[in-house]
């Protein structure tokens, strides 16, 4: 998971009020008699939560202390955002089940053993050992059947075999979890302001309700954009902040160099210095830019923020591939990205995801 174009000149002046205005999947002011009083919040969100949901009190409950949590505005756009994501997500499940899971846990230890070169038999061997809840790894293993239950027994491997260190070190492979999919990485940043005690680290809280519930929030709704609609807030849960932005800024790249581009939203390699596809596409312009290679690395490097918009090298790039258009490139489009991961066993995009989660946010609106 925004009427965010009518203020595009606004917020690029004022980055902190397009926050308070436009943060989450707000597309209009709070309806007429809606109130931002953690009570009526509540009973807004126990009617739009479908009727077949097991505790929607409870639900309810969790989902407003997010959003009072973190100061967001609770709209009906924002609570139907959330409620689309949690819907596609896990159908209302704090700990949704993934059907074969153990073969793909141990799909990923098999995996990991091979790329070390470690014999099978050796893996067997601790796998077999036995666990701080007396069943071995691979008891555990054999009937496990959410990210948590499998997320804890890595935990439980890394920190008790000396395999488990050789094999995974100190990175639990379980990326995401809890009732919104979120990741642990991203949670773990963004935990200064959690509200709750902290059930022994900030992963054991992804895979709770109001944990997964204020993560995923945060993730949704956490951060300004100027998206006219908020099917590109969809993509950008699943593909990072400003993804469809970003891929809207490459197709401009790709219209006014030649050089086909992914469309993925990534700008540069993280955590490297070396030039990636859209990077490398854009020095080919600096000519016409007006810029070296280093402004545009600067200008690149702010990707994940609003304020790239500010930058010289967007404007220049968008002033360009309009004039040599002939009309205005579109500010957003949704990011070319397959989804990998072992979980998924059909041919998904990011495009499938946010079109799945709109079409159930229109659906919490008729409610």
């Amino acid at each position: 998971m925004r009427g965010f174009t009518t203020f595009h000149a606004l917020l690029r002046r004022a980055p902190a009020l397009g926050l308070i205005l436009l943060v989450g999947c707000s597309t209009q002011a709070p309806q007429p008699g809606f109130e931002q009083r953690p009570a009526s919040v509540k009973n807004e969100l126990v009617r739009l939560i479908p009727a077949s949901t097991q505790d929607r009190d409870g639900w309810a409950t969790d989902i407003t202390a997010a959003f009072s949590a973190q100061n967001l505005p609770a709209t009906r756009d924002n609570l139907c955002a959330t409620l689309a994501v949690i819907e596609q997500e896990s159908t209302y499940d704090a700990d949704p089940s993934v059907p074969n899971l153990s073969a793909i846990a141990r799909q990923e230890i098999e995996r990991r053993a091979s790329a070390l070169h470690i014999p099978s038999f050796l893996v067997d061997a601790g796998l077999n050992l036995e666990s701080p809840t007396g069943e071995s790894y691979s008891e555990r293993l054999d009937h496990i059947t959410t990210e948590r239950e499998m997320s804890e027994i890595f935990e439980d491997f890394i920190d008790m075999a000396p395999l488990g260190r050789q094999l995974f070190g100190s990175l639990n492979p379980v990326h995401t979890g809890g009732p919104m999919q979120v990741s642990v990485d991203f949670a773990e940043k963004h935990a200064d302001d959690y509200p709750y005690p902290i059930d022994g680290s900030i992963r054991h809280e992804v895979f709770t309700r109001r944990g997964g519930l204020y993560f995923g929030i945060a993730h949704l709704l956490g951060y300004p954009s100027d998206y006219d609609e908020p099917i590109y807030r969809f993509a950008d849960f699943n593909a990072g902040w400003y993804a469809s932005r970003n891929a809207a800024f490459q197709a401009a790249v790709t219209q006014l160099s030649g050089i086909p581009l992914a469309l993925d939203g990534d700008l540069i390699i993280p955590g490297s210095r070396q030039a990636g596809q859209t990077e490398l596409a854009v020095r080919t312009l600096k000519g016409r830019l007006g810029m070296d290679d280093g402004e545009i690395r600067d200008a690149l490097e702010q990707e994940n923020s609003l304020e790239f918009e500010q930058t010289e090298l967007y404007e220049k790039v968008y002033s360009l591939a309009a004039q040599q258009e002939g009309q205005p490139t579109p500010y957003a489009r949704l990011p070319g990205i397959k989804l990998k991961s072992p979980k998924i066993t059909r041919n998904l995009t990011t495009a499938w995801f946010a079109k799945r989660v709109n079409t159930r946010f229109r659906q919490c609106l008729g409610r």
